[in-house]
Parts: structure tokens; C-alpha cells; sequence
């Protein structure tokens, strides 16, 4: 199969031909009813010849090419609807019927209610598709997008997404009209995982009723199935938790599936290199080292302790905080003891045989490094997050 991707070099074309790149070169193996050949990838760069050359091989077309912020308003119908029509004619010239998809936008959905040059360029360039899928046979799939983000996404543009997560990394100031504004959100993989179902024929169909999407399986517009309405003021703390976990150490909760867990992702591709590695607080004595590493609101925290050779550490036990000590190198000895009895179950550890370890509610622990010259190195996890104020932790030795 040939893939003709307009538009490749923008956000969501760069996005869409790297997914597709993945498939061709077997990178990708979750979609084994896609194969890909070649993929044109048509951009502004792109000459005349190449764009012949492409809609005569075609198999697909993607057309995401469009104008977002052009210097003049006019240039929205040329860029919007010029070029769609250029390219509906050039596959007619090779009478090339393949499917063809165009990127609209929900702004197409509000003409008769507001009279804006962008939505009207949109809404043109659908009637342009319907009326050529009509003429050809041709299928023709319009999916109208809502606000798009993701990583790669150009900030000081046509996101506010990509501004705030730009400026936010780079600890620039941003400016928030009206917290309570709600936003309807789709995220780039999502976008590309519906255009790879398209691929395949399993398009998701719908209509509108106003600006929402009423997903049904014979619509006219297509649509993706997941997206995310949040409220700038939602967006905006979640940002600055994620730009204050390098001091906090606490990541928030990010769900499978979940907007905060997308918006983390794209923060994350907007940190300049110098927040790309942070320095952790290592409290020191003469036995060794403990580094707390990740904490989170509900599911406790990571650290690393270190222990010198010959080291006892721990001797203490809790009544609800539990634990699991993972030794990643090195050669040691677990010991834990229920508080009032005499019984010690023991454990040898080893960073050549890696294993979990429980540290039991109601039982005194320790580690012990058994070596005479390496550093004990073990990850803990404990169930919940250190709290000065209860630390739930008694000393008595095994």
C-alpha cells in the first residue's frame, strides 16, 4: 500500500508519517493487516511533479495540509480549499478512486453562527470532498477536529496546550483570561490511532448536533472516539505540578488513558535540556546513602539506599506502613522479627538474583550488607508517602 500524507511536515502529518514509517519497517508489528510500502510525504517543499508522481500511486490519501494563522484572512480559502481542490484534481487527471481523508475542523460546524474565514474555509473544503466522492465513487472520510496536543506540537501558534507546556517548561509567564473555559481536547496518538483504523477500513463514523460529536455508525463525518473536555484553569495546575515535580518529587495521578496522563507526556517534550536531568537530595552519614526518588498522592514512594560494606541498616518496624526492599547490586541479608516473638524469618539477597522482599506490618527489619567491599545498592517502595508529622516508624533491632 502507497500513503500519501499533505501536509507531513506539521504537526499532525509529522506525527502520522513517523507512526506509518514504524509499520512499514516492521518497528511497529500491532497492526498486522497494514501493509505499507511507500508513503509521499507532500509538504510546501514539495514541487508540482512530486504531487503528480504521488496521486498516481496513491492508495490512501491523508490530506492535512490547511492554513491556521495565515498573514492575510484570504489566505485561508486559498490554503483550505485551493489546494484540496488541486489535489481532488490530480486524482481525478490519474483516475485514481482510493480513499481519501480530509482534516476539517469543529470551527466548520458553527458557520451561520459565527461568521469566521477559517471555519468558512473549512466547511468548503468538506462540501469539495463530499461532492467529489459523490462524482467518483470515491470514499471519502471528513473528520472535524477539536483543539489538538501532543508532542511536536508548535507552541505560539494555534495551540494553547503547546504555548502553556512551552512556557511553563521554560518558566515563562502565561495568561489565563478565565480558568472556568472549557476545552474540548484530542490527543495526537489518539488522532493517529484512528487514522491507522481508517487505514484499515475501520473508520469511526458520526454527526453533529451543534459542536458536539454523536458518534454513529452511519454518519456522514468521521470522528475520533476519545477526546477530553477540561477547563484552562484544570490544564494550568496540572502544568505546574508537573514543572514542580523535580522539587516535590510528587507525580500526580496519571491514570491509563487519562488527560493528565497525556498532558504529562507533551509537558515532557517541551523541557528545555537543561530540566531534562534534576539533581536528587542524598541524605549521607557514615553507613551509606538514602535518596528518595518518586512519591505520588496515593500510592507511597521510591527511594535507593546505599549501604557501605559490613552495614546494618533499618532496626525499626511500623504498624501500617508496608515496604518492598529490591537489592539491584551487591550481596546482603534481610532479617525481619513479629514484635513479641523470638522467631527471625531471614532472606539473602543478591543484585545477581533480583527479588522483591516484603516488609511486613507488625515486624522489625533490617538489611545488612554481607559484603567486605561492595556497596549494597536496594530500591524500597514504600506504600505510602513519608510523613514527618506520623512516621509510623518505631526502632528495635531484629
Amino acid at each position: 500500500m502507497n500513503i500519501l500524507v499533505t501536509g507531513a511536515k506539521g504537526f499532525v502529518g509529522k506525527n502520522l508519517v513517523e507512526a506509518l514509517k514504524n509499520i512499514r519497517d516492521l518497528k511497529d508489528r500491532t497492526h498486522p493487516e497494514l501493509s505499507i510500502e511507500q508513503i509521499f510525504a507532500y509538504d510546501l517543499d514539495s514541487t508540482p511533479e512530486d504531487l503528480e508522481i504521488y496521486c498516481a500511486k496513491a492508495d490512501f490519501v491523508f490530506n492535512l495540509a490547511g492554513v491556521n494563522r495565515p498573514q492575510n484572512a484570504e489566505e485561508f480559502m486559498q490554503g483550505n480549499f485551493g489546494f484540496a481542490g488541486k489535489l481532488l484534481d490530480t486524482l481525478r487527471k490519474y483516475r485514481n478512486t482510493c480513499p481519501v481523508m480530509l482534516s476539517s475542523s469543529i470551527q466548520a460546524t458553527l458557520i451561520g453562527r459565527y461568521d469566521g474565514e477559517y471555519g468558512r474555509s473549512k466547511k468548503a473544503g468538506e462540501d469539495l470532498f463530499f461532492d467529489y466522492g459523490k462524482d467518483t465513487g470515491a470514499k471519502v472520510l471528513v473528520y472535524r477536529f477539536p483543539n489538538l496536543f501532543g508532542k511536536w506540537c508548535r507552541p505560539n501558534y494555534n495551540s494553547a496546550v503547546a504555548t502553556f507546556c512551552h512556557n511553563i517548561a521554560n518558566d515563562l509567564p502565561i495568561t489565563v483570561s478565565d480558568r472556568n473555559v472549557r476545552l474540548e481536547l484530542l490527543y495526537i496518538d489518539d488522532l493517529v490511532d484512528e487514522m491507522l483504523s481508517a487505514l484499515s477500513g475501520k473508520e469511526h463514523r458520526a454527526e453533529f448536533d451543534g459542536v458536539d460529536t454523536v458518534l454513529t455508525p452511519d454518519g456522514k463525518f468521521c470522528a475520533v472516539p476519545v477526546t477530553h473536555k477540561v477547563t484552562l484553569g484544570e490544564i494550568v495546575d496540572l502544568l505546574y505540578a508537573f514543572h514542580d515535580q523535580p522539587a516535590t518529587l510528587v507525580v500526580p495521578e496519571i491514570p491509563k488513558g487519562s488527560f493528565a496522563k497525556k498532558l504529562y507526556s507533551t509537558y515532557l517534550s517541551y523541557l528545555p535540556k537543561d530540566k531534562v536531568a534534576f539533581s536528587l537530595k542524598m541524605n549521607e552519614d557514615a553507613r551509606g546513602s538514602f535518596t528518595e526518588l518518586v512519591k505520588t498522592p496515593h500510592c507511597g514512594q521510591i527511594s535507593v539506599n546505599i549501604s557501605k560494606p559490613g552495614i546494618t541498616k533499618g532496626q525499626h518496624w511500623h504498624n501500617t506502613k508496608w515496604e518492598f526492599f529490591i537489592v539491584v547490586k551487591g550481596h546482603g541479608l534481610i532479617q525481619e522479627r513479629k514484635i513479641g516473638s523470638d522467631e527471625v524469618l531471614e532472606f539473602e539477597v543478591s543484585g545477581d538474583a533480583i527479588q522483591a522482599v516484603h516488609m511486613l506490618p507488625g515486624y522489625t527489619h533490617n538489611i545488612i550488607n554481607l559484603s567486605d567491599s561492595e556497596e549494597l545498592v536496594t530500591v524500597m517502595w514504600a506504600n505510602e508517602q513519608f510523613d514527618p508529622a506520623k512516621p509510623d516508624t518505631f526502632g528495635e533491632k531484629v
